[in-house]
């Protein structure tokens, strides 16, 4: 049975007022039409639902029965509404973030304040791990967004990567070490502060190195940026990071950039969305405030 549900509505007003002439008012359409659409529903479902009296109508046993239940499906259609309303107006909602320790705090800060401004009562949850597991958590549906750090290089077959900004990754000591640019392999006499394996950042610098005849080896794999700019700072070795994370230690010399003779391509800042998972409104509205 395939009933246009406006006939419902059209009986379920009837009903809740025992008289057509205030349902007509209410639904502002005419008494014969009102009539029309009450004939047409039991005709469909096969039985009476009203018996017409002299202060109105009265509802059957069948149509009582009837009403109880449809006036159940019009609150919950009504709820529904309002709810979906909610969402556009992002008065309620959730968005689950996955991203690095370090990202978060030299990157998305500044964007999830300015959202929660905005929209106080969305939910947001930050979920930080390595990006091959928050991109794996991103496509079974358990993440909204990823932000990562990418190159051109970096494939995302089945998803959307949004750019973002620039970032320059270079090498770090806690002293001056070399007068003069040095190349890579030089770098592999000394100890290595790096992110872990299965990161795409590592990804990359593995990469890199490998295209200029280097297995990097490092003697310490930290699962952060902020802890390889820390332990790179009490002598752990020199660390890789982007040059916009320690534009600070920089400055104060608190950390040295080391020259390279080679060039290590940019990277950017990327936000990775599902291709298969349509992005709810206060997902949207996070990544208009980012990208602007």
């Amino acid at each position: 049975m395939n009933i246009d549900f406006e006939l419902y509505r059209v009986f379920y007003v009837v009903a809740s007022n025992g008289n057509i002439t205030k349902a007509a008012e209410e639904l502002n359409i005419s008494q014969p039409a009102i009539s029309k659409s009450i004939k047409n529903l039991e005709s469909q479902l096969g039985g009476q639902l009203f018996v017409r009296t002299k202060r109105g109508v009265v509802l059957t046993t069948e149509g009582k029965e009837f009403y109880h239940y449809i006036s159940q499906a019009i609150e919950i259609t009504r709820n529904a509404e309002a709810r979906f309303t909610e969402l556009v107006n992002l008065e309620v909602g959730e968005i689950r973030i996955g991203i690095s320790t370090t990202l978060t705090k030299i990157f998305l800060i500044p964007y999830i304040k300015e959202f929660h401004d905005k929209y106080p009562h969305i939910d947001i949850k930050i979920i930080t791990n390595v990006s091959s597991d928050l991109l794996l958590k991103l496509r079974n549906g358990l993440l909204d967004m990823v932000i990562v750090n990418s190159d051109n290089s970096s494939s995302f077959d089945d998803m959307e990567l949004i750019k973002c900004s620039d970032i320059h990754d270079v090498f770090v000591s806690n002293k001056k070490i070399f007068n003069t640019p040095v190349s890579i392999e030089e770098l592999e006499d000394y100890p290595l502060v790096l992110l872990p394996k299965g990161s795409k950042t590592r990804e990359f610098l593995d990469r890199f190195a490998s295209e200029n005849g280097v297995n990097l080896k490092p003697t310490m794999e930290l699962a952060g940026y902020s802890l390889i700019i820390e332990f790179t700072k009490i002598g752990f070795g020199i660390g890789c990071v982007p040059l916009e994370f320690v534009r600070k230690e920089l400055e104060n010399k608190e950390l040295y950039k080391i020259d390279l003779k080679e060039n290590i391509p940019n990277r950017f800042v990327g936000i990775v969305l599902s291709k298969s998972h349509m992005p709810s409104f206060s997902t949207k509205k996070l990544v208009e405030i980012i990208t602007k």
